[in-house]
Parts: C-alpha cells; sequence; structure tokens
C-alpha cells in the first residue's frame, strides 16, 4: 500500500524545476504536473494544494463533513484519459479558512436544514501565508484588510463541500437550496490560529435559538469519527461557554489541533446566529485533513493493497 501526500513544499520546487521547464518557476504548474504524474502512476494521492479542487471529477473533501463525496472517485477513475485507472485517484482538502468554517455549517444543516445566508469575516494567522510569510513591517501593528483569491476560495469551495452529488455523479453545488455567501478575509499579526466570526441565517421559520445551535454543534460526530477514523478527534467542535473564547493562544492546539472551537453564539439582528469559531490553519486546516482523508480511504476499502 502506497499513499502520497502532496503538500505545499518550497523546498521541492527547484529541484523539479531541473526535471521540467513547464514548471515556469510556478508553484501551481508544479503541483499540477506532479499530482496528475502520480495519479497516472496509480498512486492514491491526497492533496493539501489548490490546484484539482475545482475538478468536477476531484472531491473536495473536509474528513468531518462530506466523506460521501468520496463516492465520485470510480468516475474519476474510468474517465481517466488515455486509460482508465484502478488504483490511482486525487482527494483534495480545502482552504483553511474554509475547512474551519463548513464544520459548523454542516452540523447545523444536518440538525435544522438548510442554510440561506452566511455572512463571515476572516482573522488569519501568517502562517496561513506560507513560508517565508508576511513581511513583519507588513504585519507588525497591523491588520491586511485583503488576502489574494481567499474570499472566492470560501465562497465557491464551502458550496461544492456542503452540497450533494447529482445522480449523474456531478457536485451540485448546494443548487438544490441555494446558498448565499460572503467573505471577507484579513491577515493579523498571530502566528497560528485563523479565527472568523460568522452569521447565518436559516431558510427554516422560526430559526432555533442560540441555546439549540450551542447544543447541536457541542453534540456534533462527524461520520468519519463512527467510521472508526484514528485521526479524528472525539469532539470534532469545541463549544465555549466564557464570553472572551475562542482564543488562538489558548484554543488552537486543542486535540492536536484537530478540532473547530466555537463561543459566543447568540441572536443576530440581522440574520439569525451569530459566532465565533477559531481552526488551527496548519493542522486540520490543512495536512491534519490530508493525514484524515487518507485513512479514510484506507478504512473504505478505496486504497487498495499491492498485488
Amino acid at each position: 500500500m502506497v499513499l502520497i501526500l502532496t503538500l505545499l513544499a518550497t523546498s521541492v520546487r527547484p529541484f523539479l524545476l531541473s526535471l521540467h521547464p513547464s514548471f515556469n518557476k510556478s508553484t501551481n504548474g508544479l503541483f499540477n504536473f506532479v499530482e496528475a504524474a502520480f495519479r497516472a502512476a496509480e498512486f492514491p494521492v491526497f492533496s493539501n494544494a489548490k490546484n484539482f479542487r475545482r475538478d468536477p471529477l476531484v472531491p473536495l473533501v473536509v474528513p468531518l463533513v462530506n466523506t460521501s463525496h468520496l463516492a465520485v472517485l470510480p468516475t474519476q477513475q474510468s474517465t481517466h484519459l488515455p486509460s482508465p485507472l484502478s488504483r490511482g485517484f486525487i482527494v483534495t482538502n480545502a482552504n483553511c479558512s474554509t475547512t474551519g468554517l463548513v464544520v459548523p455549517l454542516y452540523a447545523l444543516e444536518k440538525a435544522f436544514g438548510p442554510l440561506e445566508s452566511v455572512m463571515v469575516t476572516t482573522l488569519q494567522a501568517i502562517s496561513g501565508a506560507g513560508y517565508p510569510g508576511v513581511a513583519s513591517l507588513d504585519i507588525m501593528d497591523n491588520v491586511v484588510p485583503f488576502i489574494s483569491g481567499e474570499e472566492e476560495k470560501m465562497e465557491w469551495e464551502t458550496l461544492k463541500i456542503l452540497g450533494g452529488i447529482t445522480d449523474t455523479g456531478v457536485f451540485d453545488m448546494h443548487a438544490t437550496h441555494p446558498l448565499r455567501i460572503s467573505a471577507t478575509c484579513t491577515r493579523v499579526p498571530v502566528i497560528d490560529g485563523h479565527t472568523m466570526t460568522v452569521s447565518v441565517r436559516f431558510t427554516r421559520r422560526p430559526p432555533p435559538s442560540p441555546q439549540q445551535v450551542r447544543e447541536v454543534l457541542a453534540a456534533f460526530t462527524p461520520d468519519a469519527l463512527t467510521q472508526g477514523c484514528p485521526s479524528v478527534p472525539r469532539h470534532s467542535i469545541v463549544v465555549h461557554e466564557d464570553a472572551d473564547r475562542p482564543q488562538p493562544r489558548l484554543d488552537r492546539y486543542l486535540a492536536n489541533g484537530s478540532t473547530v472551537s466555537v463561543g459566543r453564539v447568540r441572536q443576530c439582528q440581522v440574520l439569525d446566529i451569530k459566532l465565533v469559531l477559531l481552526v488551527n490553519n496548519t493542522s486540520l486546516g490543512a495536512a491534519t485533513s490530508s493525514i484524515m482523508n487518507a485513512e479514510l480511504c484506507v478504512l473504505k476499502g478505496i486504497v487498495k493493497g499491492a498485488e
């Protein structure tokens, strides 16, 4: 059994550039080539890179949310060109901020039915910019109110993750119950841990109360846990009662960074419910999700042993 976890690693770029001129010093081109090559060579690829997230046959899986999307892998393999595959495939996980957002949103939709609108503002740690990160003079004593491409990623990826799969094997992008999402993404002088303020409106009337929302989030159990995924924490969402939580320094390493912390659940005067959440962008928001996806594929028999 061989698993390939492709993670953004700038240290391998010079070597791979020397092997193939089409990389053109582009990390995106590099990972397109590498991931596709490993898949074509019949390796399972669990990717933390963004390149295949929008591919209509590649599942974008947050392991605490939409493990059912792995069902498209046989179609990905059978339609692969120039020849079908028996073992190789690509599974991607989501953007770090999207990952933290969709876990409580999924729990709420599962309990109370479809969401109608979501407004989210992120306060993203500097580690999310990758190495070497943000220049110190740009981020110290400052908030940068723009992260290139981040808002579009959150708005689009959330629809793919929370949506279903049609009878023809197509991701429906939450089309059965259209969901409007507005994201504003900022960079703040925090090392690790993305904080978000979130407001949601439910389709159902009347909406659930803040207490009902707190109870549902605290009781949430992802399918990946019941399926025996070893890296999934017992409490995938931790609900804090203190008014000043969650905080990155206090809460980002809960369950080794594999959980989403939620606090300040209260009524919203514009939508229905508002809350604050925190996700560890370097753990659950990154490689930890790739590892969980790989574990799930082993448990489901999707990753096959060597013949």
